[in-house]
């Protein structure tokens, strides 16, 4: 089984930790986001490192520097998808189109903010409007 590390930063602190990676030949693995219980916004950079993922972790912040630069396309496919889904904005990422989706899509209240139903519930609303 694959050893997990958390390690708590602070967004000032992305850019030399990607760098200190990449000089290591460190794959970044993924970039993640989510709602903490306290609901404020998780966003977590985890590393290869074996035999561990490190996932370096800055909380409350919605603007954090991009590591495209370091990483390329490892790194801006989840910079592009979590600005589109979650309104969090990476400084410096190229945003002139979206990724997901349609261009002349209206946005609801502030910037990203998709909300998804569970198929659970998908299927209750629509139970009994099937021809």
């Amino acid at each position: 089984m694959q050893e997990y590390k958390r390690i708590d930063i602070g967004k000032d602190q992305i850019v030399p930790v990607a760098e200190r990676m990449r000089k290591e030949g460190k794959y970044l693995v993924m970039i993640h986001a989510f709602l903490n219980k306290e609901g404020a916004v998780d966003i977590s950079w985890d590393y290869a490192v074996d035999p561990a993922i490190e996932s370096y972790h800055v909380v409350g912040e919605t603007v954090v520097p991009t590591v495209s630069d370091i990483y390329d396309t490892a790194a801006s496919w989840p910079e592009r998808e979590l600005n589109e889904l979650l309104g969090i904005e990476f400084e410096g990422l190229d945003m002139s189109k979206r990724l997901f989706l349609p261009e002349d899509m209206l946005e609801t209240e502030g910037k990203g903010q998709i909300f998804v139903m569970p198929l659970s519930e998908l299927r209750e609303k629509n139970a009994g409007k099937e021809e």
